[in-house]
């Protein structure tokens, strides 16, 4: 025979209500930390990785620009100093 216990119940009914209470504020906190990320992401001067990369190629393209006039001005000055 199996008899229930109120102090048990009680105690029982009082740790569910703990834990649900403990989930609340972890999903409490949770939200504020990515909000104080959040605003801190948007307030630091970051740049976006489309951005980035975007600056990436235009000076890798601007870098063989340079080395192939760079290649041209060689080969005009050796055959302006061929000809003196």
């Amino acid at each position: 025979m199996q008899t229930s216990n109120p102090f048990f119940e009680h105690f029982a009914k009082a740790m569910t209500e703990a834990a649900g209470a403990a989930d609340g504020m972890r999903q409490e906190a949770e939200t504020m930390f990515r909000s104080q990320v959040q605003k801190f992401l948007a307030d630091s001067d970051l740049v976006q990785r489309e951005e980035f990369e975007a600056v990436r190629e235009m000076a890798v393209k601007a870098m063989e620009e340079n080395a192939n006039l760079k290649q041209r001005l060689e080969t005009l000055e050796a055959k302006l100093d061929s000809k003196k």
